[in-house]
C-alpha cells in the first residue's frame, strides 16, 4: 500500500496554494487524514488530534518538514482539492485492493442517493450524494447531485464515469427513468429496475400480470428460507420474459423480463408481514440470477449505514459543502479498506475495527502498508 501512498503526490502539482507560505503539502494532509479516518477520526478536529498523538509514527511516511497540521489547515486544504483527485487516488487504491474474485459471474453494482443532513442548515440543503458500490461493499465512485437538480440527472453522469461494462446495474425506483435504461444498455450493462409510483401505469400494468394466478404459475420460481435476528425470513422470486404485451415496452430499452418478491417477515410473537415489489429488467430469465441482484442491492443500502454510524457522517456539521464532499470521499476509501483488512480477530464490526485501529495505530497500519 505504499505505492498507493505515492500515488498522493501527483496533487501537490495541483496545489493553488502560494508555494512561499505553504508549510505542509497536500499529500501529507490527505494521506495523515485518510490514516485517521481509518483510526476512528471523524473530522478535520479529529484528525488534527490523531496526528499530534501520532507524529512519530507518521513520520514514517510522511517528512513533515513543518510538524503536523492543525485542524483549520487541514479543513483549507479540503476545501481547495478537486474532488477528483481523491475519487482517482480511491479508485487506485480500491485496483489494489481488488482480489479478482466473482470473475465468473456478472458483478453487482447498486446505485443509489444519501443526504448529508449535518451539512445542512435552515436556508440550504445538505449536500445529495449518488454512490455506485459493488457485491463486495466497495464503492466505485459518487456523484454530487447539483443544487437545484436530483438523482435522476446525477445517475447517468456516474454511469460515465465508472466502468459498468459486464456488470448489473441495480438502482431503487427514483432512478427508474428510460434514459437511465438507455444508458445502461449503452455502456453494455444489464439493469434491474424497482417499479413504484414514479412509473404509476407500468407499476400497475406489471403488478396486475402478477396477480394472475394462472400467469404466476406460468413464471419461473426460486424461494430461499433463513433465520435473522430470530425472526424467519422467506423471500420468493418470480421472473418472466412475457413482456411482449406491455405497452411500454418499447420505450424501454433493452427490456426483456420483469419480476415479483414476495418477503414474508415471520417474528417470534406470532407477528407477520409480507412486502411485495415489482422489478423491470434487461436480463434473460434466470430466476436466480436476478434473486441474486434484487438481494444484492441490500449493499448500497449497508454502505450509506456504515457513513452514517460507523462514521457518523450525519452528525458532521461541516457546512462548507466541497468540504464536506471531500470528506465523504475520504470517508468511504476508509470503509473499502476497513472491509478488506484484517486485524486479526474475527467478527469484528467496522466501528470495532476503527476502535483497534486508534489504540494501536503503529501495528494495524503498518500492517496495512504490507499488503
Amino acid at each position: 500500500m505504499k505505492e498507493a501512498l505515492r500515488y498522493l503526490e501527483i496533487l501537490n502539482n495541483q496545489d493553488v496554494r502560494q508555494k512561499g507560505k505553504v508549510l505542509y503539502k497536500l499529500n501529507e494532509i490527505i494521506g495523515i487524514s485518510f490514516f485517521a479516518m481509518l483510526a476512528n477520526a471523524n473530522d478535520c478536529v479529529d484528525i488534527a488530534h490523531f496526528a499530534e498523538a501520532n507524529e512519530d509514527f507518521l513520520r514514517e511516511y510522511f517528512e513533515l518538514a513543518n510538524g503536523v497540521p492543525s485542524h483549520d489547515t487541514i479543513q483549507r486544504a479540503f476545501c481547495m482539492v478537486a474532488p477528483e483527485y481523491l475519487q482517482w487516488f480511491r479508485n487506485r487504491f480500491n485496483d489494489l485492493l481488488n482480489t479478482n474474485e466473482g470473475e465468473k459471474v456478472r458483478k453487482l453494482l447498486g446505485l443509489d442517493g444519501k443526504a448529508q443532513r449535518g451539512n445542512a442548515t435552515s436556508k440550504h440543503k445538505g449536500n445529495h450524494i449518488v454512490s455506485a458500490v459493488d457485491e463486495r461493499g466497495v464503492c466505485l465512485g459518487e456523484k454530487l447531485v447539483a443544487t437545484k437538480s436530483n438523482e435522476i440527472t446525477a445517475i447517468p453522469e456516474l454511469l460515465d464515469n465508472i466502468n459498468v461494462k459486464g456488470h448489473i446495474v441495480t438502482i431503487d425506483a427514483m432512478g427508474t427513468q428510460r434514459e437511465i435504461a438507455k444508458k445502461i444498455r449503452s455502456k453494455k450493462a444489464d439493469y434491474v429496475l424497482a417499479l413504484k409510483g414514479n412509473q404509476e401505469s407500468l407499476a400497475d400494468d406489471v403488478r396486475l400480470y402478477f396477480e394472475d394466478k394462472d400467469l404466476l404459475n406460468k413464471c419461473a420460481y426460486h424461494k430461499t428460507t433463513e433465520k435473522a435476528r430470530s425472526s424467519l425470513e422467506i423471500r420468493e422470486y418470480w421472473q418472466t420474459d412475457d413482456v411482449s404485451w406491455l405497452p411500454q415496452k418499447k420505450k424501454w430499452t433493452g427490456l426483456k423480463s420483469i419480476a415479483k418478491t414476495r418477503n414474508t417477515i415471520k417474528k417470534p410473537n406470532g407477528e407477520t408481514s409480507i412486502e411485495t415489489r415489482y422489478f423491470i429488467s434487461s436480463l434473460e430469465v434466470d430466476v436466480k440470477e436476478i434473486a441474486r441482484a434484487i438481494r444484492g442491492h441490500w449493499m448500497v443500502e449497508s454502505y450509506h449505514w456504515h457513513l452514517d454510524v460507523t462514521f457518523r457522517e450525519d452528525s458532521n456539521k461541516t457546512l462548507d459543502k466541497h468540504v464536506a464532499f471531500n470528506l465523504n470521499i475520504m470517508r468511504k476509501l476508509a470503509l473499502n479498506v476497513l472491509k478488506l483488512l484484517d486485524v486479526g480477530r474475527s467478527s469484528v464490526s467496522m466501528s470495532k475495527k476503527r476502535y483497534l485501529i486508534c489504540c494501536n495505530p503503529r501495528k494495524y497500519l503498518k500492517n496495512l502498508m504490507t499488503l
